[in-house]
């Protein structure tokens, strides 16, 4: 029998109502935005909770008190994370996503940074531009004002800045950085580096404290500001969830946020491309080393939607009619190749989720030369392929045309990778 991490448990993976009847494509649609209103709320509250945490930590700047911080955060990335399959097929969500999880991020342009960082990039002329140190910049021959944290500054003037992606000003992974600090571990186990006393205004260490806190402080509003926008759109009347469509429309959103999450998202860009290159720089959740647990989750969100079933975060239970049950009424044999593809894959994850708690950390797995480590990712990555090729025969067993999965090199063309040659 699987054990399971609690926090999994406590979300949905295990605790599942009876199947529900196929009540048609409609009632498909909505129980898919029911889970996704439900998904970006749960993501508000914790992100509220989180807030909470920070502002206590600001204005007692102890080690219990990050800690608190730190642990808020990591329990904010649970819902949020199986929110992500509603990416790809909703232009909304995708358009919006950049604004709270964009990554990686070049955090040299945030704060302060080491040696080992490096003192310039070719690429963006902001990399070690250290806003909380300074009081203005210039970009492109522009001199921008940085002297007071707004979030008009944070989200209209920093994020991807001078059109560079890195240049990551917003969400959960600035926020990240900030409570944890560089990760300059590499592929070997060590704690993180930032000290409550960073944000001491009378204790200061490595200067600037009360800017620094500052800007958590800022960049925190912004994310619940932002998420508390998305919990709208798809509340009753709003944007994303009348943007869903209907019929065949309906269902080709679905399938396409499903399949893109799975192959070229999570299974190549997120998991496959870290383990060729093994660079813990290409870990999504890199600071906190938080990695395995937000691919867990990612994984689960696939799951809730194919299933039509979500745990919700204070343990009530949102479901209803779902793509499984129209697949079924087709074709009992794909539907349960589907659900088998997913068990496996949460199996596969389980097991890279357990082995982060109890060995080693996800960016140890992907160490050239960790064999053993190197295998457990890469049967994640082998069960997510298995998953994709399921929910293609899904797609065609539902008479679907015209969806087209997101790639990635690391699958498609790994030859382009250019540390694998």
């Amino acid at each position: 029998m699987t054990v399971l991490p609690a926090a999994a448990m406590a979300f949905g993976f295990f605790c599942f109502s009876p199947a529900l009847a196929a009540d048609g494509t409609k009632d498909v649609l909505k129980t898919y935005a029911d889970i996704a209103q439900a998904g970006y709320e749960d993501s508000l509250e914790t992100a509220k909770t989180m807030h909470l945490a920070i502002n206590e930590f600001l204005s007692e700047p102890t080690e219990p008190n990050l800690r608190a911080a730190r642990a808020a955060w990591i329990a904010a990335r649970i819902p949020y994370m199986q929110t992500e399959a509603y990416r790809f097929g909703n232009a909304i969500v995708d358009d919006w996503e950049g604004k709270v999880n964009a990554w990686p991020l070049d955090e040299g342009l945030i704060d302060y940074v080491t040696e080992v960082y490096g003192a310039e990039s070719p690429e963006n002329e902001l990399y070690v531009a250290n806003v909380i140190k300074n009081v203005s910049l210039t970009m492109g021959g522009k001199k921008i004002d940085t002297s007071k944290f707004t979030k008009e500054l944070l989200a209209d003037e920093l994020q991807e800045a001078g059109g560079v992606e890195a240049n990551v000003a917003t969400g959960y992974h600035a926020v990240e950085f900030l409570l944890w600090g560089q990760d300059l571990n590499g592929t070997d186990a060590a704690p993180a580096i930032v000290p409550p006393t960073d944000f001491d205004t009378k204790n200061c260490s490595n200067g600037n404290c009360a800017r620094r806190a500052e800007y958590l402080s800022t960049v925190t509003d912004l994310l619940v500001d932002d998420l508390a926008w998305m919990a709208e759109q798809w509340a009753a009347g709003g944007d994303a969830r009348k943007g869903v469509g209907d019929g065949e429309e309906g269902l080709t959103t679905i399938m396409t946020g499903l399949g893109s999450l799975s192959y070229g998202e999570l299974a190549g860009e997120r998991i496959k491309l870290g383990l060729m290159i093994h660079d813990p720089e290409e870990e999504h959740d890199c600071f906190s080393d938080n990695t395995h647990a937000s691919h867990f989750f990612d994984a689960l969100g696939i799951r809730n939607v194919y299933l039509g079933r979500y745990r919700r975060a204070d343990g009530s239970f949102v479901g209803g009619a779902s793509v499984s049950d129209l697949v079924k009424a087709k074709d009992p044999k794909v539907d349960a190749e589907v659900r088998a593809k997913l068990d496996a894959t949460m199996d596969a994850m389980n097991v890279l989720y357990l082995r982060a708690l109890t060995t080693e950390s996800y960016d140890q797995m992907i160490g050239e030369g960790n064999d053993e480590g190197n295998k457990v990712v890469q049967d994640v990555v082998d069960a997510l392929l298995g998953q994709t090729k399921a929910i293609e025969r899904a797609v065609a067993t539902l008479d679907l045309k015209s969806i087209e999965f997101e790639g990635s090199d690391s699958l498609d063309a790994p030859e382009k990778v250019g540390a694998a040659e």
